[in-house]
């Protein structure tokens, strides 16, 4: 029986229960929101942490290549491979890690030549014409290639670029060039060849060596120099400078070996260009000579850089055949060489110990080569051990200029 003035005992409980739900619920969204304000706030700091342990990374790397021996760069430097004093190092609670990859190793966009594209994989004669004509400053065409006007007409049209490519990824806005050649990724419908790894390992646009020798001092310019500092310089009898100035003018040093290879002209007395009386008969220098020598002259005026120069040395296999005229046999030649040696080849000197001196495409290739190095790619990768997040940064560095500078920059993605 219900007394008079009393609420129903069941109706306090359920109201009671309803109280204690709301408050579930509101200290539950609480603790969710505190939850997810301390992950924002975790991942903005590992954000941070990850941003400044990359660029770490990346002036640790800089230093590192800073201190190497100039001389001559290889394989064997201590910047290839798995690297202890940029690897696995934690700061902070972030661990970063740095991948080390030699521009001079690989093919130079702006400078190789048809006949040197043609033999990457995947390459075909359209994708090459299109690729001389998208660098070259005309707008005529190749037999097979496109110009300015085949591009504004596109549904998004845009300019060739009629110049200098800056960044291989710029290879993308070519006439029949697909992600899956420069990257290596295509798959299914966009599948190319099996071994394809992508043309960004075989392709650069920085790559240069410095119109030096390996010790710093300039080199002999053959078409200009007197036989007095041919002999002075270079170690030449005085029959074999006034046989290089008799033999001028030279397009590249590999004339010079083309021509001592052949004999060259010579006179008994000498030429009007002399600036040595001695009435010696001139004499072809040896093709060991040419090699000796190589690395010390130049057709290039003046002191600067010399575009394209690839570093025999951090080559791959496709990237020397490719230079030899797809002569592999050749390029495992060269890399067995450099392996023997221990610590790759110290100057174009060593390429006499290679039989390939008598080939057509040896005077080409001796244009094309140096042992040395001078810009690096360096692929970075930052990751938070509380929460995992990783930061990559790429950058192209220039060791060659003082202080280095950085050439490419870009941040990735946050993972």
């Amino acid at each position: 029986m219900k007394r008079n003035g009393t609420q129903p005992e069941g109706v306090i409980l359920v109201g009671v229960l309803w109280t204690l739900v709301l408050l579930t619920i509101i200290v539950t969204i609480a603790s969710q929101m505190t939850y997810v304000d301390t992950h924002i706030s975790m991942a903005a700091g590992d954000r941070i942490r990850c941003k400044w342990a990359a660029r770490a990374g990346l002036e640790k790397t800089i230093a590192l290549l800073e201190n190497e021996d100039l001389s001559s760069d290889s394989l064997y430097d201590v910047w290839s491979g798995y690297v202890p004093d940029i690897n696995d190092i934690v700061l902070d609670g972030v661990r970063f890690a740095v991948a080390v990859t030699d521009e001079a190793g690989k093919l130079n966009i702006n400078t190789a030549t048809r006949e040197q594209l043609l033999w990457l994989p995947d390459m075909t004669e359209e994708i090459a014409d299109s690729i001389l004509d998208w660098r070259d400053s005309d707008d005529d065409g190749r037999a097979l290639g496109a110009e300015g006007s085949y591009y504004v007409n596109l549904p998004y049209g845009y300019q060739a670029r009629n110049e200098s490519i800056r960044t291989i990824r710029e290879l993308l806005m070519i006439k029949g060039v697909t992600e899956a050649h420069v990257y290596g990724t295509g798959q299914g419908v966009e599948a190319i060849s099996d071994y394809n790894e992508g043309w960004i390992k075989y392709l650069t646009c920085y790559s240069y060596d410095t119109n030096t020798d390996a010790d710093g001092n300039p080199r002999i310019d053959i078409n200009r120099a007197g036989e007095n500092q041919l002999q002075q310089d270079l170690g030449l009898s005085a029959g074999q400078a006034r046989w290089i100035v008799e033999n001028r003018q030279y397009s590249n040093i590999g004339d010079l070996l083309t021509k001592a290879l052949s004999g060259g002209t010579g006179s008994q007395s000498g030429s009007g260009n002399n600036t040595n009386s001695n009435p010696q008969q001139s004499e072809p220098i040896t093709a060991d000579q040419f090699y000796e020598i190589a690395d010390k002259i130049t057709t290039t005026r003046g002191s600067g850089r010399v575009r394209g120069r690839v570093n025999i040395n951090t080559a791959p296999l496709r990237v020397l055949a490719a230079l030899l005229g797809g002569d592999e046999q050749a390029a495992m030649d060269i890399m067995a060489l450099r392996e023997n040696m221990g610590g790759g080849l110290t100057s174009l000197a060593d390429l006499k110990n290679i039989d390939i001196i008598s080939s057509d495409t040896t005077n080409d290739f001796i244009n094309y080569v140096t042992t040395r190095s001078s810009v690096y790619t360096l692929d970075i990768v930052a990751t938070a051990d509380r929460s995992a997040m990783t930061y990559t940064v790429e950058a192209v560095v220039d060791r060659g200029r003082s202080p280095t500078e950085i050439l490419y920059f870009r941040e990735g993605a946050i993972h």
